[in-house]
């Protein structure tokens, strides 16, 4: 087993000849005039992707990328050159162009420091998924498919990905320190489809992480999501129409945190409230929630999907207390925004890749646990809807508003979890939602590891969670009539 902290320096330095002196010689080019920052990202990937459909693997590919983003800063202006060949005349003329864009501001300011803090260690994977055999991947998606179609006559079809990656990573400052990261990620896609008298539904369920590849064989979790798939997928061929009007609405634990980091996460970030067009701008030390609220950001809890050991500008990622029993205590930093708000770094900075300067972004987020019984929450509503499952929805980043709708959900009757409905989308305010959660129960669980977030143009993988929660009076969207 290697030490994830320690190979990057080495790797890009044998394979391209980047050695530290001509890293120091590259910064020293994109600094100087206005200029008094910059840093290099090197990125090494391999991505690699296999897809079963209608009994046979249909797509098999494997992705080599690699290059190279220079960046400079002076005051609030920034300059960002990117190429995909790390040759090292290409990287010169990646760091004279980002000092060109940078250099036309004014005075610079002062910018932050290395973390003093240590690195972590949080996924110390002994082969990294994208080595372990082919024969092996192509074998379980087989047996998922095999699974899906012997637990029930009515399914029509089974769509299997396993997706899986090594992404090496070394960042150089101009502040004249190096710090780099081997970042394993992998994750099992299942969908299931199923048709009864003409009626055909779907179903999904998946998992994964910064893990290796036998993850999906330990306890058989590879059948657990191919039964919860199907499940789903036949679950919905008895839905009813979902009601509409302003319900009680109880969230299930895990997957639904995804609507906590959707109506409130972004709005928590550093850029968006630098910038004042963040429902939450300026409202550090006040009430914004109820206070049975807690909500955190984890960049460190081991082998999670949104985990790293440092963020893409190399600060360590942390636990960041965002709001605290109603109260809101802090944002997700980059580095940038950091020093622009006159707040620490807090290990947010991430980018999609090379090509794409960083930005303040979430890793893990989830609501901490309360003290309820979440079978007594349930009890507690007359009538409305029990949500366990989100698929698609949109958010407003200035207003908060949002609308998402329900992949699973359920009517609640006199206390009782009764039929389920299809069709069911919530609509409302994240900080107004906040404020109407009157329950909140002790059994906080992450969701399984499929998470993929969004934000201007980049994709970056996360983790959500949640305990069952209560909400008083949501705007349910139905299709009952």
């Amino acid at each position: 087993m290697t030490t994830a902290l320690a190979h990057p320096d080495r790797f890009f330095s044998d394979r391209y000849g980047l050695t530290p002196s001509r890293l120091e010689g590259l910064l020293g080019t994109a600094v100087g005039g206005r200029v008094d920052y910059a840093d290099l990202f090197l990125e090494y990937q391999i991505a690699e992707e296999l897809v079963l459909e209608e009994g046979v693997v249909k797509k098999a590919s494997r992705d080599i990328s690699q290059g190279a983003g220079v960046r400079t800063q002076a005051d609030v202006r920034t300059g960002y050159a990117y190429t995909g060949d790390l040759a090292i005349e290409n990287l010169e003329l990646a760091a004279r162009q980002a000092r060109v864009i940078a250099d036309q501001a004014g005075r610079a300011g002062v910018m932050a420091v290395r973390a003093e803090s240590r690195p972590h260690d949080l996924y110390p994977v002994a082969e990294p998924p994208v080595d372990a055999p082919l024969q092996g991947k192509v074998d379980l998606l087989h047996r998922v498919d095999a699974l899906a179609r012997g637990q029930d006559p009515r399914v029509r079809q089974v769509i299997a990905s396993l997706l899986s990656e090594e992404q090496v990573i070394l960042i150089a400052t101009s502040e004249g320190w190096q710090i780099g990261d081997i970042r394993p990620l992998t994750r099992l896609q299942i969908r299931v489809i199923v048709e009864e008298n003409g009626r055909r539904e779907l179903g999904g369920f998946g998992g994964g992480g910064r893990v290796p590849f036998d993850f999906f064989l330990e306890q058989e979790r590879w059948a657990h999501y191919t039964r919860e798939a199907t499940r789903q997928a036949l679950l919905n061929l008895r839905a009813i129409e979902a009601p509409a009007g302003t319900l009680t609405v109880v969230l299930g634990p895990g997957w639904p945190g995804v609507l906590l980091h959707e109506a409130i996460g972004h709005g928590l970030e550093g850029d968006f409230n630098r910038k004042g067009v963040s429902a939450f701008t300026g409202r550090l030390g006040q009430k914004v929630a109820s206070e049975l609220v807690t909500v955190v950001d984890d960049g460190t809890i081991p082998n999670r999907r949104g985990s790293l050991n440092v963020d893409d500008e190399g600060t360590p990622t942390g636990r960041t207390v965002l709001i605290e029993q109603g109260i809101l205590r802090g944002y997700m930093q980059d580095r940038l925004n950091a020093r622009l708000m006159g707040m620490a770094p807090t290990g947010n900075g991430r980018r999609e890749s090379f090509a794409h300067p960083p930005m303040p972004r979430m890793t893990n987020t989830f609501m901490l646990p309360g003290g309820d019984d979440p079978e007594e929450i349930v009890r507690s509503v007359p009538y409305g809807l029990y949500a366990v499952t989100f698929g698609g929805g949109q958010v407003d980043i200035t207003s908060g508003k949002f609308v998402f709708s329900a992949s699973e959900a359920y009517l609640i009757e006199g206390g009782r979890i009764t039929a389920p409905v299809k069709g069911a989308t919530l609509i409302g305010s994240g900080p107004e939602v906040l404020t109407r959660v009157s329950r909140v129960g002790h059994d906080l669980r992450l969701d399984e590891g499929v998470g993929t977030c969004g934000k201007d143009g980049q994709s970056v993988p996360v983790g959500v969670g949640l305990p069952t929660i209560r909400i008083d009076g949501i705007t349910v969207g139905g299709t009952q009539v």
